[in-house]
């Protein structure tokens, strides 16, 4: 911790100062450590020894008194030293000197007390002694915690708390850079300015906007933006490095010039951002558009005539797949075979890896519908399917096992609702009514995580109920204007108040940027053309009316938002990206709206919808590799066929436990469907991933903490997943323990070879391979080197992407 004590009022300042002064000033974290474990190590034995000054402890409190006492003084010299050096100042530096200060003061006046009471240990001596000894501890640890401030920012400690974590991570939104890095059409502009200006609102309005001005700079309206501070300009068109605000939002945490100061600092992207932003010249328009310039999807369902059939074609996907592909030049794939298809549609729809058994039947079996056949068998097994897409319905609607808020019961578990709502497949009508409108069971989505009573206006849980919704049920992001009138769309902060009043039990006053403007919200559902909510009705009341409201058939955006999350989770891709910006155009809107009105018109029947696109002769062709994700997400995208895409953590997870051994045990579930007393449709023999709280295992792989609502993870492989598959102890000791099990069951490396291979990848390997496995492991392996032979195989692409 930093104990830096600054006196530059009484010395003057000079440019130059003589080595070893700075040198001794950069000893003060070394030596500052010393009063601040010493003089408090001395006043818990102190008090300790509260009914007996002369305890066995008493020649060390002395002794710990004297050393820290002296370092005490001396660290406030070094530390002025430092100060001068690093030319530091501000309110927090400020604070920190004057305890600082007094510490220093105390510490003499301790020495002072100490040599006194050695000499004679009188009542009052002894009183004053330890008085000065306990002021001081106080003085040293809160002039400590100041320095620790200065060194490493000012939430240095509360950050990680949770309910700052949520607070920083909330108001991120995903940004796609890709999208402005080319030449700017009017449109792109205007979304580029869209979201400069979200970023500077949710991280710089703070302090530099009309409410509160710092440094004399504003950066809510463009000319007090580009007039700059008390420094002059901080936005040089064109010119980013220039920028004095590029600079400083780039500068490390603790500086104290950096931007944020007080907060998380901006993420990499929102950096980029804002970069880029200048690099194009800093467009800010003078007024705003009196037409919108934002792309507002219909919301009325749409059933277009499904195109004739051609080329043997029948599945309707294809119809309007082939519709495409004639329309844009494009050319079908080739189809997969049956091994590849069957790994597919069992990763896909029950999250496991299929058995060398079941391969070697699915190959053998003779019906020319096979696939088809299959393809029900897996959906039928109710309670697998639920396991896994447990993981993906626990993602979006941010229901976890442990987190945030179930200590404080400011947060409600929806498992096992949620799982008996996937393996009854109900639904999705009556599964959204039960959400909206919930029972004790399913209360958790829309109930938001309470922090310490409000953290702030638009996390208030109202509001993160309106957020929710908005964005899993609608794919509508209204995070940006629940602060203030959006940037990136025309939704207005009163729009989003009046959804939230729906979640409320009394009426809600609309703040703006934090800023209570005194007017109370409204009461309505954000397209007024579905319906009228009853303000004066109780809360309960509301939601039921909600609950009807929204999911009526007329509602064709919530229904085109379910059909684009499931395509993706089947395709590597939604029709519309991002999957939460429905507004976005949709590479096909034929497909889009011909889906969702049949998933109506189908009994709202998930299951029946991955049937449909599972048995599509497109979902059977041949995988797309791209380079980059922003290829994926490009405005020009073109659909050619499913994006291959990589195992979620726990499909690695699973896959791992199912062919090496068990990566979790009884112990780590969190939620067991066994307790529900119905015979299970398979003995997998491990504990599935998604039933388990997740851990640095399963975070590094990509599974989100789930305090925000996550409905897109990474599909990138990244640094830390490279370090915990290689370093990490969880998946070593599943090696170990695998390793021991493959030596007992194959003595020799031709036979251990080929089972590995066809658990692992469904196929036998190759000569090339077989010949590779020999000359590396023997005839009879080790199981040393079995552990790194498998560990080989399940790092190979082939085993961690679904082709």
């Amino acid at each position: 911790m930093g104990l830096t004590l600054v006196f530059a009022q009484e010395i003057e300042n000079t440019s130059t100062s003589f080595w070893l002064w700075d040198f001794l000033g950069r000893l003060h974290p070394l030596i500052v450590h010393f009063p601040i474990s010493l003089l408090i190590i001395a006043a818990l034995l102190e008090l300790i020894s509260l009914r007996n000054f002369q305890s066995k402890y008493r020649a060390g409190i002395s002794l710990l008194v004297l050393i820290g006492s002296l370092s005490a003084i001396i660290s406030a010299a070094f530390g002025y030293q430092l100060a001068q050096e690093q030319g530091t100042s501000g309110s927090t530096l400020d604070l920190h000197q004057q305890l600082g200060i007094a510490t220093a003061f105390l510490s003499a006046l301790l020495l002072f007390a100490l040599f006194r009471v050695s000499k004679n240990n009188q009542k009052t001596r002894i009183l004053v002694f330890r008085s000065v000894l306990f002021l001081a501890a106080i003085g040293v640890s809160l002039t400590g915690h100041l320095g620790g401030s200065l060194t490493h920012g000012e939430d240095f400690l509360t950050e990680t708390l949770p309910w700052n974590q949520e607070q920083s991570e909330i108001e991120k939104t995903p940004i796609n850079l890709a999208l402005y890095k080319s030449e700017l059409n009017p449109e792109r502009e205007m979304k580029l300015i869209g979201e400069v200006r979200m970023v500077l609102a949710h991280n710089c309005y703070k302090c530099h906007s009309g409410a509160k001005i710092e440094g004399e700079l504003r950066l809510d309206e463009k000319a007090f933006a580009f007039e700059g501070g008390e420094n002059g300009p901080v936005i040089i068109p064109g010119n980013p490095s220039e920028s004095e605000l590029i600079r400083r939002i780039n500068l490390k945490k603790g500086h104290k010039d950096v931007m944020p100061s007080k907060g998380q600092p901006l993420s990499k992207q929102e950096k980029e951002l804002l970069a880029l932003w200048i690099e194009k010249g800093a467009p800010w328009p003078d007024n705003a558009p009196q037409q919108s310039i934002y792309r507002v999807a219909e919301l009325a369902p749409r059933r277009p005539n499904l195109p004739n059939p051609k080329n043997g074609l029948s599945n309707p996907i294809d119809l309007w797949v082939n519709d495409y592909f004639e329309k844009n030049g494009l050319e079908w794939n080739e189809q997969i075979d049956d091994r590849t298809y069957l790994r597919r549609i069992y990763l896909d729809i029950i999250g496991l890896i299929p058995s060398p058994e079941d391969l070697n039947e699915f190959l053998e079996d003779p019906r020319e519908n096979k696939r088809t056949i299959w393809l029900q068998e897996l959906l039928d097994r109710d309670q697998d399917y639920a396991t896994h897409w447990l993981t993906f319905w626990n993602d979006a609607l941010r229901n976890d096992y442990t987190g945030t808020g179930y200590i404080t019961n400011g947060r409600f578990n929806i498992t096992d609702w949620l799982y008996k709502s996937l393996e009854s497949n109900k639904p999705y009508d009556q599964f959204v009514k039960e959400l909206l409108n919930p029972d004790e069971k399913s209360k958790g989505f829309i109930e938001g995580i309470r922090w310490r009573g409000t953290v702030n206006a638009s996390q208030r849980t109202e509001m993160q109920a309106a957020q929710n919704v908005a964005q899993v049920i609608l794919g509508l992001n209204l995070k940006c204007a629940s602060c203030h009138d959006s940037f990136i769309s025309d939704w207005k902060l009163e729009e989003s108040y009046a959804f939230a009043n729906i979640f409320a039990d009394s009426t809600l006053e609309v703040s703006r940027c934090e800023q209570p403007t005194g007017k109370m919200a409204k009461t309505k559902i954000l397209w007024e053309e579905l319906g009228e909510i009853d303000s004066a009705a109780s809360r309960s009341e509301k939601l039921k009316q909600l609950a009807e409201t929204l999911v009526q058939p007329a509602n064709g955006r919530m229904y085109r938002t379910i059909v684009n999350r499931i395509w993706k989770q089947m395709m590597g891709r939604g029709m519309v990206e991002p999957v939460d910006e429905m507004d976005n155009e949709p590479w096909s809107q034929d497909l889009l709206d011909w889906l969702a009105t049949e998933f109506v018109a189908s009994g709202y029947d998930l299951k029946n919808l991955i049937y449909l696109i599972g048995t599509s002769k497109i979902y059977q062709a041949e995988s797309i590799s791209y380079p980059s994700p922003d290829l994926i997400l490009a405005e020009d995208y073109q659909f050619k066929g499913m994006v291959r895409k990589r195992l979620t953590a726990e499909q690695f997870s699973d896959a791992v436990s199912q062919m090496v051994f068990p990566l979790f045990t009884d112990q780590d579930l969190k939620y067991n469907p066994e307790e529900l007393n119905r015979k299970q449709s398979s003995q997998v023999g491990f504990v599935r991933a998604s039933l388990v709280a997740n851990n640095s295992f399963l975070t590094a792989l990509g599974r989100p903490n789930r305090e925000i609502v996550s409905t897109s993870r990474d599909s990138q492989a990244s640094l830390l997943q490279a370090l915990e598959l290689t370093n990490g102890t969880k998946l070593d000791s599943a090696l170990i323990g695998g390793a021991k099990n493959w030596k007992s069951n194959y003595q020799n490396t031709e036979s251990l070879t080929e089972a590995l291979y066809m658990s692992a990848l469904n196929r036998k390997p190759l000569e090339k391979e077989l010949a590779v496995a020999k000359a590396a492991l023997g005839e009879s392996p080790e199981p040393d080197q079995i552990q790194d032979f498998i560990w080989a195989v399940i790092l190979l692409p082939e085993f961690q992407l679904i082709y």
